[in-house]
């Protein structure tokens, strides 16, 4: 391959994402997404997975000993799919048609295996580790949450189709694994709604479901029944965001009965703890997280702690501290439909990198910057439409999330994906990104007004960058290599075609559009 110096010899401009590679001249109005005022092409870049085995997602898997185990191998390809694991440890156990891991683990260590995936055509391996400890979300979370689309009539139902979509759509083949209830779940005081009220507690002091959710370990059974894991909602005060009864006083109860319940995930929201803290001192804000997490510590199940607190006093310099696995950096990134767009700017970039927050995420905590607004979502006036994103929004979202090391946690409505949103959830070798296992989140290598460059750090010793275009139409966006700290010709691959590029050195330039993004892997 002939080594070329940042530009290549001719364009290879992609309708709609309005990028391309650097040129002698940049891609004609035809190649580029239109200014403002018009509509951007969704353009579907990912190509769909071939019929071959390939197995993704997180390659390290935290757990505690004794705390039951359950895992499905991540794998696109032709059905019918045969699974093993060459080196399984005692204790755990592997469903051969399911690919489902399953059991517990006695004896902290770390536990390597391979996992391997054969179906007609062809069969994969990928190396796989386990680690028995104390420290659980080794990668990022990635699942799916109620909160964006449904809001306040989330039911039983809901969350049942949502589990059945993540297999049917194939989200699970690609490390999606919770399936997460938000708030509503629980008694609504004073509500005159029948479907919202019941008895708080039960006579033991145990929290209660609200009539919308009749059975919650029966939801709970039957999401685990596909290979998934279930989350739910709460807050440190008497009520939640939407005034529905919470934890306060009750803290150790209600972790008793989401254990019962057989959750394995706890948003813990601020919202009513504001009237009780008794200052904005750390000590106040760190107090009802570090209550929690004592509390999950003693439970014989693993929950993950996410802390949905907004990022009040820098919570990124000590939520590892108290116990926390994700941590909110800002307010919500929808709390206005139709400022989704500023949000993820303001506060997805301008936010991280002005308070150098890659310094502070890694294995078994995360900046969570809030769930990816893709999709149809609640427009907070009684109807779900599309997102506000344009289609190029969309491609730097997911990118910078990525980059990021953030949870991906999608929050549209999981029953009614188009291909477009589908294959923006799905890319392998953008989700390989963010599950890296060195788990070292990005930063902002250069900024030059409204073009940015963002790299990551990999574990294979590559770098994943993106090159962002904050600014209007068309521009030309350089990653220079002593920026990036690199030296020497680079092979550098497009992430979302899933395409090689070809050998750089010094520098590799792209002409992205407005609000757009190219994303690459250096190696």
């Amino acid at each position: 391959m002939r080594l070329r110096k940042s530009i290549l010899a001719a364009s290879l401009a992609v309708m709609g994402l309005g990028f391309a590679l650097a040129a002698d001249a940049a891609p004609t109005p035809a190649q580029t997404a239109g200014p403002i005022g018009t509509t951007e092409t969704k353009v579907v870049l990912t190509p769909k997975p071939g019929p071959e085995p390939r197995i993704n997602g997180a390659k390290v898997f935290g757990v505690r000993p004794g705390s039951p185990v359950l895992f499905t191998i991540p794998a696109t390809g032709e059905r019918p799919m045969t699974f093993s694991v060459d080196g399984l440890p005692a204790g755990l156990a592997v469903d051969s048609a399911t690919g489902r891991i399953s059991g517990a683990l006695a004896v902290q260590g770390e536990y390597r295996m391979t996992l391997r995936a054969q179906n007609a055509i062809g069969r994969a391996e990928r190396p796989f580790k386990i680690i028995c400890g104390d420290t659980l979300a080794l990668t990022p979370h990635m699942g799916w949450n109620s909160w964006y689309v449904w809001e306040n009539h989330v039911t039983d139902k809901i969350m049942r189709e949502a589990a059945q979509a993540m297999v049917d759509n194939g989200m699970i083949d690609h490390g999606y694994m919770y399936v997460n209830i938000d708030d509503c779940w629980s008694v609504k005081p004073g509500s005159k709604d029948p479907t919202l009220q019941s008895e708080e507690r039960d006579k033991r002091g145990m929290i209660n479901s609200n009539p919308r959710f009749p059975d919650m370990k029966a939801l709970t059974d039957f999401i685990h029944s596909l290979g998934l894991k279930a989350g739910i909602y709460t807050s440190p005060g008497p009520l939640t965001c939407a005034d529905h009864v919470a934890a306060y006083k009750h803290e150790e109860q209600d972790v008793k009965r989401f254990v019962e319940w057989g959750f394995d995930f706890l948003k813990y929201d601020w919202c009513s703890y504001g009237t009780i803290a008794k200052d904005k001192s750390l000590e106040e804000f760190q107090k009802p997280y570090r209550l929690i997490s004592g509390i999950l510590k003693k439970q014989p199940r693993d929950i993950v702690l996410n802390l949905c607190q907004y990022g009040m006093g820098g919570v990124w310099t000590w939520c590892r501290e108290v116990g926390g696995n994700s941590w909110r950096t800002a307010g919500d990134l929808g709390g206005s439909f139709e400022k989704i767009g500023i949000a993820l700017f303001r506060e997805g970039f301008d936010l991280y990198a002005e308070s150098s927050l890659h310094k502070y995420g890694g294995p078994g905590a995360w900046n969570d910057p809030d769930y990816l607004l893709l999709g149809y979502l609640s427009n907070w006036k009684g109807r779900t439409v599309p997102t506000p994103l344009t289609p190029n929004e969309q491609y730097a979202h997911v990118s910078l999330w990525a980059l990021l090391a953030a949870p991906l946690i999608f929050s549209g409505d999981i029953t009614r994906l188009d291909d477009f949103t589908l294959r923006l959830l799905t890319n392998d070798e953008v989700i390989d990104v963010d599950q890296d296992p060195l788990g070292k989140p990005g930063r902002r290598v250069s900024k030059e007004e409204s073009l940015e460059v963002w790299a990551r750090e990999l574990e294979d010793g590559s770098l994943a960058v993106g090159l962002f275009n904050r600014g209007e139409g068309t521009k030309k966006i350089t990653a220079r290599w002593e920026d990036l700290g690199i030296k020497g010709p680079r092979r550098v691959r497009d992430l979302w075609r899933q395409k090689e590029v070809g050998l750089f050195e010094g520098a590799v330039d792209a002409y992205v559009g407005r609000h757009g993004v190219a994303l690459f892997r250096l190696s």
